[in-house]
């Protein structure tokens, strides 16, 4: 099974993965902006987001897959939990679909926050401490995203969940546990 969390950046996506992973003895944790940053060594990414690149949707699709065959059955069922944005409906069709067309199951949540929220949350966080240049480069492009986060709550696949990111990530976590009955 695989859970992802999805929201705007400063959502708390990676907050509540981890509080889901300290509940859910052998979760897996996958990040796909790894992927996204091996891609960057190895080709131009000419928009400068990795989303935009296929081969990125598809090796996320299809290392999520391999995950969930060769690890999710590990001593009873191991979720791989994901925190990732992901917004354009394009996207999420393509990425979705390829992991629904292998037969894993997937949960997919959407947390939502105050755009005033996001913006605070971004402005509190230290991407690359070592470089103020890199780091306001960073947080820029976090909150100019923050308005297509925001809108994708109206086009995103109608089994998403909704959560409200404001909530803390217990309370957050208990409504994950209900919702994939873990």
């Amino acid at each position: 099974m695989i859970v992802w969390v999805n929201g705007a950046f400063g959502s708390g996506k990676s907050t509540l993965v981890e509080e889901l992973r300290g509940r859910w003895p052998g979760a897996l944790v996958f990040d796909p902006e790894v992927i996204g940053y091996v891609l960057r060594e190895i080709v131009e990414v000419p928009t400068g987001d990795f989303q935009d690149l296929r081969l990125w949707r598809r090796q996320v699709a299809g290392f999520l897959v391999g995950l969930v065959e060769e690890y999710g059955q590990e001593c009873g069922p191991r979720p791989v939990l994901v925190p990732m944005t992901l917004v354009k409906p394009d996207y999420v069709a393509e990425v979705f679909g390829a992991i629904e067309a292998a037969g894993v199951p997937l949960h997919h949540f959407f947390l939502q926050v105050p755009e005033d929220v996001l913006r605070a949350r971004i402005d509190g966080r230290s991407f690359t401490p070592d470089d103020p240049k890199q780091d306001a480069r960073v947080r820029r492009w976090c909150k100019d995203r923050i308005p297509e986060c925001v809108a994708a709550a109206g086009v995103l696949p109608s089994g998403t969940v909704f959560l409200d990111g404001e909530a803390s990530p217990g309370e957050l976590a208990e409504l994950v546990f209900k919702r994939v009955g873990a």
